[in-house]
């Protein structure tokens, strides 16, 4: 059975918008985090809001990440399963790319910058 499908990638979000909506966010690389939020004009405490509006808009289709998902190797995560997502964000006016994992009902942001296509990230 090919992993994500599309129910779990759909309950995948669910989890993240509940996590961001009770605050429960982490961040892996906090400075990247932030000097993307420059390049995408936003505020760093206006990330919750961000993260929200992006976790109410994507769908399973923009589902860009591994099948099956890639485990993280970052130490505060390390073996969850990585999220990846591209989609057009009308908020930014671009195509954005997210990543992030789920651990302890906790939404750990990996990735949120404008969309690179073919340059590849260390998961």
């Amino acid at each position: 059975m090919k992993r994500p499908t599309h129910r779990e990638i759909l309950h995948k979000i669910t989890q993240a918008g509940e996590a961001v909506a009770r605050g429960k966010i982490a961040i892996i690389n906090p400075v990247a985090v932030a000097a993307d939020a420059l390049e995408l004009e936003y505020e760093m405490a206006e990330l919750a809001g961000v993260l929200s509006e992006l976790l109410a808009q994507v769908k399973p289709g923009d589902y860009a990440g591994a099948s099956p998902p890639q485990p993280s190797y970052e130490e505060e995560i390390f073996q969850s399963d990585l999220y990846t997502f591209t989609y057009s964000c009308s908020r930014f006016g671009c195509d954005v790319y997210f990543k992030f994992a789920l651990k302890n009902d906790t939404f750990w942001l990996v990735s949120l910058h404008k969309d690179r296509p073919g340059k590849s990230e260390k998961p």
